[in-house]
């Protein structure tokens, strides 16, 4: 049965993808939307056994080969945390792939759409259901790969191609860091199977990494978070994932809700063995997810595409996921990742139908007043915005309010700065969140004038002005339906068993003497109705409440007043539009040094040294070798029966030099 579970996506990929043609346009959808129903099926099934009848799995699916002790394998790992993701993987995908009938519909690549979103899908599972590194790092890349290929799935958009380039070489960075953790683990640690690993923690934390007085255990639990920083966009990898954008609105849900990027946020959950016995690695994931958690937050404050400003929350909620981590609050990062998958799928795949409407225009500033002409669309954006803020009772409340919390009750080196980010983020989150909603669903119908072009359209080039918005058809607004459902209730009903229960028992490890910040937290529940009632009184509440406020009136009320703020302080806009110059940065500076570096290898070192001393030197002296003996080899027999003669005198003369040097002593 778990076989089945990634196996099934990988089949209907592969029947779309390969006869796509022959199937048509019905029959690839059919198929893949097919397999992805069967493992969420039996994802629920696998769920369900293991929260109500304990069940547990790890073993050997596959052995691909044995180097002397050590064995590369593909092998099923299933608990608590496997099965959760499982589940919110399949189900955010099967809600992507209906919804994509919709969205992809007049679409030439239909049918490789559905192949690639159904690969994606098996690749995330293969990489949350492993017992092994090898398997993991698999998956690993096998998401970044096909994250590759959606993205730039228009390849006939240069701003595309740009953006799945950017993609997959940062996630390169990143993954050169998750490789050398790996090796560091399999070099000291013997074993790629988590289980060997994790029980010699103990003896890798007394190692010392060779040439320094670093230990071996914060290296590499350094090194694996970097990969997390690649994959989970956190800073100062993040640059890859506003411009992913670029890729239809449906991989943009798959990739920024539940799928690619919280691949990091898992990973390192999955390490807590390993974590917990480095607080250096620890105060660094949480210091680098305060960062991204607060500043990403700021630039989706200057967003006027919509599908920017949702992914600028997706880098501000893995922010808090990751400051979470670092708390050594492993059980509530993931549950963050849960409720995050749910709300965060459901305001992509709201923006997208809001695009459909205004026949794929994407500016905000060009919308207004859409909630008469799209209920649906309108009523399912405000439930997911209302649980992005935290607001109590909302999924997003019980896992963002237990993170500040968590992180309140620390004491790593950092959890002070970390607790002023993720306040502070409380209020930008609301702030920018609700600047989109009041921009987009109420105030003046800009979309009969638009006072923008539509620059950032998905479909260029399609007349954007004289229409007027309407409805999605029912394959698109019932995900969001269905999607609006966990984003509400799931934080209430999961976060006794996940946050103060026992059903990550096996999963995450946690050092309660040394990091008490769960064990403090759960001092202070007192049900999940009872947290609801006090968060209304708690400083996160009335930070949001500020945010949403100070939103309506300046957008709403005072539109002028961001006006005359941008103009009073433009050298601060200027820094956020470009981003903190972090591209400039990166393209300035870091690739032409990279570029530098290399042309100095290739010139000096591969022209220069290889061709030149080594291959060119070699054969420069054989030819001069070769003329001087040429120069013997005259062709004429007297000259070799000369050479013959003079070489038999020659040998005699050598072999009775002896007896010749007796005779002149004498």
């Amino acid at each position: 049965m778990l076989v089945a579970v990634p196996l099934a996506p990988l089949v209907g990929s592969i029947v779309a993808g390969l006869f796509g043609k022959q199937i048509g346009r019905r029959g690839a959808h059919t198929v893949t939307i097919l397999g992805v129903l069967i493992a969420f099926i039996l994802s629920v099934i696998t769920l369900k056994a293991v929260a109500v009848d304990d069940a547990r799995f790890n073993a050997t699916i596959y052995e691909w080969m044995t180097v002397g002790t050590l064995k590369m394998e593909i092998g099923f790992l299933i608990d608590g945390l496997t099965a959760m993701m499982m589940a919110v993987v399949t189900f955010v995908s099967l809600m992507v792939h209906i919804y994509t009938i919709g969205y992809m519909e007049e679409d030439p690549g239909y049918q490789r759409f559905f192949s690639y979103i159904s690969l994606f899908t098996f690749s995330m599972l293969m990489l949350v259901m492993s017992n092994n590194f090898l398997q993991l790092f698999f998956g690993w890349e096998a998401v970044g790969l096909v994250s590759y290929l959606l993205i730039g799935f228009w390849f006939k958009k240069p701003s595309a191609v740009f953006a799945n380039m950017k993609a997959f070489l940062v996630n390169r960075v990143g993954d050169f860091g998750f490789i050398l953790g790996i090796g560091l683990l399999l070099a000291y640690g013997g074993s790629l199977a988590y289980a060997d690993v994790f029980a010699k923690g103990a003896e890798l934390a007394k190692i010392v990494f060779p040439g320094t007085d670093w230990m071996l255990i914060t290296v590499a639990c350094v090194c694996l978070f970097i990969g997390a920083m690649g994959k989970s966009a956190q800073f100062p990898l993040h640059v890859w994932l506003p411009d992913s954008m670029e890729g239809p609105t449906p991989i943009s849900a798959l990739i920024h809700a539940a799928t690619m990027v919280t691949a990091g946020i898992f990973m390192v959950a999955r390490m807590s063995p390993l974590f917990e016995l480095s607080d250096t690695a620890l105060s660094f994931v949480m210091v680098i997810g305060a960062i991204t958690a607060l500043f990403m937050g700021f630039l989706g404050v200057i967003q006027n595409d919509i599908k920017r400003v949702v992914a600028y929350s997706t880098l501000s909620q893995l922010g808090y996921m990751t400051v979470a981590l670092g708390a050594s609050a492993y059980s509530v990062g993931v549950f963050h990742l849960m409720t995050h998958a749910f709300f965060k799928a459901l305001l992509f795949l709201a923006a997208g139908s809001v695009i459909i409407g205004m026949h794929h225009d994407q500016d905000i500033r060009n919308m207004g007043g859409l909630r008469k002409y799209m209920p649906i669309t309108w009523i399912t954006s405000l439930l997911g915005s209302l649980a992005l803020i935290g607001t109590p009772f909302f999924a997003g409340f019980y896992s963002k309010d237990s993170i500040i919390e968590a992180v309140h009750e620390s004491h790593l080196w950092g959890s002070g700065f970390a607790y002023f980010s993720v306040m502070a983020g409380v209020f930008v989150t609301a702030f920018y969140s609700f600047r989109m909603y009041f921009l987009v669903f109420h105030g003046k119908e800009n979309f009969r004038h638009k006072p923008y072009p539509a620059e950032d359209s998905e479909i260029h080039g399609e007349d954007h002005d004289g229409h007027e918005p309407h409805e999605s058809p029912w394959v698109v607004t019932a995900p969001l339906l269905l999607l609006a459902i966990p984003s509400v209730v799931i934080g209430f009903m999961t976060i006794q068993p996940m946050l103060f229960g026992d059903f990550f028992k096996d999963s995450i490890f946690v050092n309660a003497h040394a990091h008490p910040a769960m064990e403090e937290l759960g001092e202070g529940f007192h049900g999940a109705f009872a947290m609801a009632l006090h968060g209304f009184a708690g400083l996160p509440f009335w930070l949001a409440l500020a945010g949403v406020v100070a939103a309506y009136v300046l957008y709403m009320v005072k539109p002028e007043i961001p006006v005359a703020i941008k103009a009073r302080f433009g050298f601060i806009y200027r820094i956020l539009e470009n981003k903190y110059y972090m591209d400039w940065i990166n393209e300035h500076i870091l690739a032409r040094a990279a570029r530098a570096v290399g042309t100095g290898l290739w010139k000096g070192g591969d022209a220069g040294l290889i061709d030149g001393l080594v291959i060119g030197g070699s054969s420069r002296l054989v030819e001069i070798f070769a003329g001087v003996v040429r120069r013997v080899q005259t062709g004429y027999l007297y000259w070799y029966a000369l050479v013959m003669i003079l070489g038999v005198i020659g040998l005699m003369t050598w072999m009775q030099w002896p007896y010749l040097q007796a005779m002149l002593a004498k």
